[in-house]
């Protein structure tokens, strides 16, 4: 089928794509696990009252992490498309 008339979108990225997806993967992990301990540790400090102020920054801070995860989304993505148009032969 033509290239140019295909509706589907097959990429093949190699060992590249493998490589920048698993990085970004495992910052999203590291990202993830961060998140849970500030807010775990955030709970347990509002169980004490002269811990709640420490709590509730664990918390802002948590939640600002929770911003973190959908940009490396998008800059894995981005990311994964200029390595994709570099492989590309110029037309």
């Amino acid at each position: 089928m033509d290239r140019k008339n295909s509706r589907n979108l097959n990429l093949y990225l190699g060992k590249e794509h493998i490589i920048i997806q698993r990085r970004y993967d495992a910052l999203s992990a590291l990202n993830d696990l961060f998140i849970a301990i500030w807010f775990l540790v955030g709970s347990f400090f509002f169980l004490s009252n002269s811990l709640v102020e420490n709590g509730t920054w664990l918390f802002i801070l948590g939640s600002a992490q929770l911003f973190i995860k959908p940009t490396l989304k998008l800059i894995s993505l981005v990311h994964v498309q200029r390595v994709y148009k570099k492989m590309q032969p110029l037309q």
